[in-house]
């Protein structure tokens, strides 16, 4: 499957997936004994139906696999959808799983999220969180340099700890965390990707969440378009 690239070293690769808009179709309609062998547009208002009514069961018997790799800042807000998908809404969807590299285990080379100059963002007006337009360029450079010596510091530690014959696991506490890059396979219904993308995709979320959430939705729109476009819409 093809890979989208994210930030600056990340990226969405689309392992597998399970089902089509039709999946969802003939879920819903098994308690009748009926099937749709094509999609057509009946089945098309069928699913509109669904998604207004908020009949989600259907949407859960089509699957989807993704490999991301995404700063750890990313990767934690993301998890929340794991550990909520079972309650949300009511809708006892636990069709969801996770599963993360870890440095318990692996000493490959660290990567971090590092903001260009014009990337650094300032304080919002209005708000606790989140985040307001880009602060002036000499100051972002200025922020810059300071976190690439931070984490090349780190990094310095980290591999002076592992030389001197401390585990992996306890080494790992030296490198800067937020930023560091990490890997996991997410696989969860369509209707939890649903669920992540309405939310994540909204202007108030954090950007670098949205640019994974935007490469998400492309690699599955194309599978399910008519149901994302109705789980999508307001």
């Amino acid at each position: 499957m093809s890979i989208i690239k994210v930030l600056d070293r990340g990226y969405v690769r689309l392992v597998d997936h399970m089902g089509s808009d039709l999946t969802v179709v003939n879920a819903a309609r098994v308690s009748y004994a009926k099937q749709s062998l094509e999609l057509s547009e009946r089945d098309v208002k069928l699913i509109k139906f669904l998604a207004r009514e908020g009949h989600t069961s259907p949407f859960r018997h089509a699957m989807t696999q993704f490999e991301v790799y995404a700063p750890l800042m990313v990767a934690r807000q993301w998890w929340k959808y794991v550990v909520g998908s079972a309650h949300y809404e009511g809708t006892g969807d636990s069709l969801e799983a996770w599963n993360e590299s870890s440095r318990r285990y692996i000493t490959e080379e660290p990567a971090f999220y590092i903001p260009k100059a014009g990337e650094l963002r300032a304080q919002p007006e209005n708000s606790k969180q989140g985040s307001g337009d880009a602060i002036a360029w000499e100051l972002g450079e200025k922020h810059t340099r300071e976190l690439m010596a931070y984490v090349e510091e780190g990094i310095s530690k980290y591999e002076a700890a592992l030389a001197d014959g401390i585990c992996a696991e306890q080494a790992r506490l030296f490198l800067p965390a937020y930023g560091m890059y990490v890997r996991w396979y997410w696989t969860a219904s369509l209707q939890s990707v649903a669920h992540f993308l309405a939310q994540r995709l909204e202007h108030d979320a954090q950007k670098e969440t949205q640019e994974y959430a935007k490469a998400i939705l492309e690699s599955v729109r194309p599978i399910f378009p008519v149901s994302l476009e109705q789980l999508l819409s307001d």
